[in-house]
Formats: structure tokens, sequence, C-alpha cells
């Protein structure tokens, strides 16, 4: 059976954060979605996850460094207490270092209250079963999924395709637990979860408080003067806003319901206004407001107290 440490391409020290490192390197390059039709990188990938399922947990990585178990996770049982009941020479067998694992295993067992009935030369059967290591997954949704919610297919670092529901409402970094979806226990023991979180794309516009949807949208002096209608996004599609006469830059508007869902219910959209001058200078505004401005004139910072 591979190594797991040569499968990841680092070495017997390598520290825990650089065996992640070139797992999530390596799971990168051979995914299937990468690769589709590739049963050489599909089979190397389901290598490659099956060494990170021993060697990324430290607990089951000691235990493969101390011989305890071999490179798919599984025990190798107690063959040289065995070897040396039987006669036989077996050069794993070191009486020292039994003796401390026997006695360190009777003292658990007592613990336990078990101690009266504990065999050293019996396998336990315990040892042999065990739950399945949690599989992480990242993906990757737009912000109108995240609001609406969606389906979307992955393959899990398993190897396995599954179709699954982002609820809409989904913030970034939430995270979805799915049960016994994650690497495949020992034994008798039940799989792993697959936990997979939840990336959303940043929008050219749109961002979140909470379940209110905001946005800034750019209008016309005529339009913040003299009021009107104009069309702004929404993640349910364009729609029609009313703007109040003398609108300043900086009005928050209202959108009922059109914010992510809470439950039952939705958030609002705040939409901003943000007065737009034209994109070239206009002779006839600039002497109007020279002349307005001598006739009517106002001082904003000193309302503001910036004065």
């Amino acid at each position: 059976m591979d190594d797991p440490y040569k499968l990841l391409g680092v070495a017997r020290d390598a520290t825990q954060d650089q065996i992640k490192s070139a797992y999530r390197k390596l799971a990168r390059h051979l995914h299937p979605d990468l690769n589709p039709d590739n049963k050489q990188a599909e089979e190397k990938f389901k290598k490659v996850s099956g060494a990170y399922d021993v060697l990324g947990d430290p607990a089951k990585r000691a235990r493969f460094d101390a011989g305890e178990i071999d490179a798919s996770g599984a025990e190798r049982a107690r063959h040289a207490y065995r070897g040396a009941q039987r006669g036989g020479v077996n050069e794993d067998f070191r009486f020292g270092n039994s003796a401390d694992d026997i006695f360190a295993e009777l003292l658990r067992r007592r613990s336990k209250g078990r101690a009266g009935s504990w065999n050293p030369f019996e396998t336990d059967d315990s040892a042999a079963s065990a739950k399945g290591s949690d599989a992480e997954y990242s993906l990757k949704i737009s912000f109108p999924e995240a609001v609406m919610g969606t389906t979307k297919r992955i393959t899990l670092p398993t190897g396995k395709n599954l179709d699954i529901k982002v609820p809409a409402g989904t913030k970034d970094g939430a995270k979805l637990r799915l049960k016994g979806q994650g690497h495949p226990g020992r034994g008798p023991a039940a799989a792993g979860d697959a936990l997979i979180e939840m990336k959303v794309e940043p929008h050219p516009f749109f961002s979140r408080d909470g379940s209110d949807i905001l946005v800034t949208v750019p209008v016309t002096l005529p339009e913040a003067v003299l009021g009107g209608k104009v069309t702004v996004p929404t993640v349910d599609g364009k729609v029609t806003l009313t703007i109040p006469p003398e609108s300043n830059s900086g009005t928050v508007l209202r959108l009922k319901g059109k914010g992510a869902p809470t439950g039952k219910t939705r958030g609002d959209q705040l939409v901003t206004l943000k007065v737009v001058l034209p994109d070239h200078p206009d002779s006839e505004l600039e002497t109007f407001l020279k002349s307005w401005s001598g006739k009517y004139p106002y001082d904003v910072r000193t309302k503001a107290g910036m004065a």
C-alpha cells in the first residue's frame, strides 16, 4: 500500500499545516470536476484523500507513525504479541516497550472496571472500529443564489457527486453539514460528515446588512431636484422606484420585502441615492446656478456643524 507521506509529497517531519497545504494543492489539481473522464486522475484523487484522512488527523498520524495502523487507517492487530506466544521471531516485538503498553492498557481498562477480565494478547475490537473523519469542501455561489437559494451539484473530496440545496438567505462563511457524506469509517462504524463552507462571491453593486440588501443608485440633478420615477435593480429583477422632489445625495429609500429571506419573511432593500452631475460642463447650467446662488445663498456645512 502506498506511503501516505509519499502520496502527499511531504517529509515525515512535516507540520500539520504543511500536510494540509499539500493536500489542498493536490486536491485542486486532481479534482474530478477539473478532470472529467480522467480515471487516472480520479484514482489518484481518491488515494490522496485517503492519505490525508490518515495524516490530516494528528491522532491517526501518530498511530500510523507508531505502526499501530496501516496507510488505509486499518488496525495492525497485535501480531507482535501473537508471534511471541507462538515462539516465533518477530522483529517488531520488543518486550520492554510491550510491557509499558500492557501496563498502560491495564490502567485504562481498570479505570473502566474491566481490569480483572483483560487479556493483553486480545485484540481490542473497539480499536478496529472508528467513525470516519469529516470531509471539508468549499462552494462558491453568487450573491443572488445566496439570497434566493439554489441547488448545486458538487463533487466531494471523497469523489462522490452530490446535489445539495443551498437555503435562501445563506450568508458568506455559512456551513452545511451533510450527515454520513464524509470519509468512510473503519469496520462497522459510520462514515464522517461533509462540511461545506459557502463562499458568496462579491456583487458589482449589491451588499448585505443582515437581512437587508444595500444598493447605491446614481440619479441626475433634475431627478434629485424635481423628483421622478427611476428603474432600480433587485435580486428579483428590476422595479420602479419613486424619488421624492428635493432629494439629496445620501437619501435612503426603502423597498419593502426585497431583501434576504429570514424564515417566512424577507428583509428590505435600502436604496441610497447618489446625485451625479453631467460628464461634460454645461454653460447654461453654470449660468443659471450662478444667478440662482446669488439670490438664494445657503450654508450646508454650518448646518451640519462643520464650519
